[in-house]
């Protein structure tokens, strides 16, 4: 990463499946962190949406389909919907698949 001083070392994530995976000769990757990635979303889902979280002044992430999201919520995108996550007093939820989606991306774009 540029930095206004010089150069400083950055981690970079990616998602790969199995099949995109191949040994590097000589290179151990043992070490190497890996995840499983979150289940897809159901085939249902249009979008995510925005209410209000268990207090004042809370709001939750939802998948449109979800039973917990408000009732004639606007639809957002999946930026947008990682967008409300970063907000003070916000949270996915875990009844859908919003927290198995989203919260993950969130660590994806994170700069240092």
């Amino acid at each position: 990463m540029t930095t206004k001083t010089g150069v400083e070392a950055a981690e970079y994530s990616v998602w790969v499946t199995a099949d995109q995976l191949q040994p590097i000769s000589g290179v151990d990757l043992s070490t190497v962190m890996t995840y499983k990635l979150p289940a897809k979303p159901p085939a249902g889902a249009s979008g995510w949406t925005v209410g209000p979280g268990e207090r004042p002044g809370q709001s939750t992430v939802h998948d449109m389909a979800c039973r917990n999201a408000p009732p004639l919520a606007s639809e957002l995108t999946t930026l947008e919907a990682l967008d409300a996550l970063e907000r003070p007093g916000a949270r996915a939820c875990e009844v859908c698949d919003a927290a198995a989606i989203l919260v993950p991306a969130l660590g994806l774009g994170g700069s240092s």
